[in-house]
């Protein structure tokens, strides 16, 4: 059902990001007994400094990316220097990754009160209270524009960079994409905003200049996604879904480009047009 190269390519993400299952496939009055591939999602607790923060279902590959995106997209730290290290621990039920940063930083998470598990698909895990729940959004602005054309070619190329959705169909996935050069790097996860995270931290490490490029979501474009997008300074983020109204307003707000319902040659522009060209 899948080349050897496909396979190649997703056992480099890591052994632990599918599974071989046995299933009974029913199609064309036949049932057929065959193996499937289907996802992995593991616990994943984020400690810092020692202490327990959070702990997200996640896809267990590039963690360390993951670990650095989410702590500069939740304000833990303010840039990506002041994450020490990340240490990635298989443990028996689940992953550790002991993250190390500066004693301020660490102190002023402490502050948060947050500390418990998020689910796969959680937009707002851990927090507490309305503050927590909806965070103010950074301004962003860019030179930055985009053609039909540009996105459209990039659309059309995502899904062969998507090596574990090929695999399993289970897997949201957020690219960086040139405008000139096209689809730049790639991330997938079980959980769109765990997704973003690690295309974040995977593009901190380029020192990646985010008003240069864009963002293509597989998934909807929730409130969290705009926040964490523009956090970095994204000013354009296109969604494959549906935004949602929360998601618009804060668009606005902060000066980034939403783009929603992109496929087939069309899309739905929400915010801030100007840098969206025919």
């Amino acid at each position: 059902m899948f080349n050897d190269a496909l396979l190649s390519s997703v056992l480099e993400l890591g052994w632990s990001s599918y599974q071989s299952v046995p299933v009974e496939r029913f199609q064309n009055s036949q049932r057929i007994e065959i193996k499937d591939f289907v996802a992995e999602e593991v616990p994943v607790v984020l400690m810092y400094n020692g202490v327990s923060h959070v702990v997200m279902l996640a896809t267990p590959t590039n963690l360390e990316d993951f670990a650095l995106g989410f702590s500069l997209t939740e304000a833990i730290i303010a840039n990506a220097s002041e994450l020490e290290s990340a240490k990635v621990y298989q443990r028996s039920d689940g992953i550790e990754v002991q993250v190390k940063i500066p004693e301020v930083r660490f102190q002023g998470l402490a502050d948060k009160g947050r500390n418990l598990t998020g689910r796969t698909g959680c937009g707002l895990c851990g927090a507490t209270t309305l503050k927590q729940a909806i965070k103010p959004t950074r301004s962003v602005s860019s030179e930055l524009k985009i053609s039909a054309s540009q996105l459209t070619t990039a659309l059309q190329n995502l899904s062969e960079h998507q090596k574990l959705n090929q695999l399993t169909g289970a897997i949201h996935a957020v690219a960086w994409v040139s405008p000139e050069n096209g689809i730049i790097e790639l991330r997938e996860d079980v959980g769109r905003h765990n997704a973003l995270d690690k295309l974040i931290g995977a593009l901190l490490k380029r020192d990646t200049d985010f008003g240069a490029g864009f963002m293509i979501t597989t998934s909807r474009a929730s409130y969290e996604m705009v926040q964490k997008a523009t956090a970095v300074g994204v000013t354009i983020l296109v969604a494959i879904s549906a935004p949602t109204a929360l998601a618009i307003r804060l668009a606005q707000a902060s000066g980034l480009t939403l783009i929603g319902f992109a496929r087939d040659n069309s899309c739905v522009i929400y915010s801030h047009s100007q840098r969206f060209t025919e």
